[in-house]
């Protein structure tokens, strides 16, 4: 069995997901958000982020993490913001020695509802389908547990390829 972290980057609301993969099973452990305050400065945010996520990581102790991609928008000032926040979620993790790996929405959809042209709804009864007990008091603990769902499919596929070229 490994325990696997997913991440959807936001300034305003992180979302965070863990799951356990145990061969085809996943099992769902604990997912929720850091929010920030709008009102603090973007430094602030970004070490609250930073100290939550570093919290979870110590409690969950994630063999893996993956993080969601950000796109880019028309509004290039909410894009840079994002990126900030996905420093934080690429970073912290690996300052914890966990192993990351980055998705691409489209590719995360594809994963876990079959269409990378899914909405966020479609997302969401997705992953309360795949890991009863979940508690997604917010889309971006979905979208973070999907991340974690690709990431459990895409590693499984890997590991699956390692083997054959291995010759096994």
């Amino acid at each position: 069995m490994i325990r696997l972290m997913g991440i959807d980057p936001g300034l305003r609301y992180m979302g965070w997901g863990v799951i356990d993969v145990d061969g085809n099973r996943l099992i769902h452990v604990a997912d929720g958000v850091i929010a920030t305050d709008s009102t603090d400065s973007v430094p602030a945010r970004l070490k609250m982020l930073h100290d939550g996520l570093m919290a979870l990581l110590e409690l969950h102790r994630p063999a893996e993490a993956a993080v969601e991609e950000t796109y880019v928008n028309r509004n290039g000032a909410a894009t840079l913001k994002l990126g900030y926040a996905r420093g934080v979620a690429l970073l912290t993790p690996a300052l914890a020695g966990v192993p990351i790996t980055e998705y691409a929405a489209k590719t995360v959809k594809l994963a876990v509802v079959g269409t990378g042209g899914a909405e966020k709804d479609q997302v969401m009864m997705m992953v309360r389908r795949l890991l009863p007990g979940a508690t997604l008091r917010r889309a971006d603990a979905a979208d973070a547990l999907a991340v974690a769902i690709c990431h459990a499919h895409h590693r499984s596929s890997r590991m699956a390829w390692a083997k054959v070229a291995a010759g096994y």
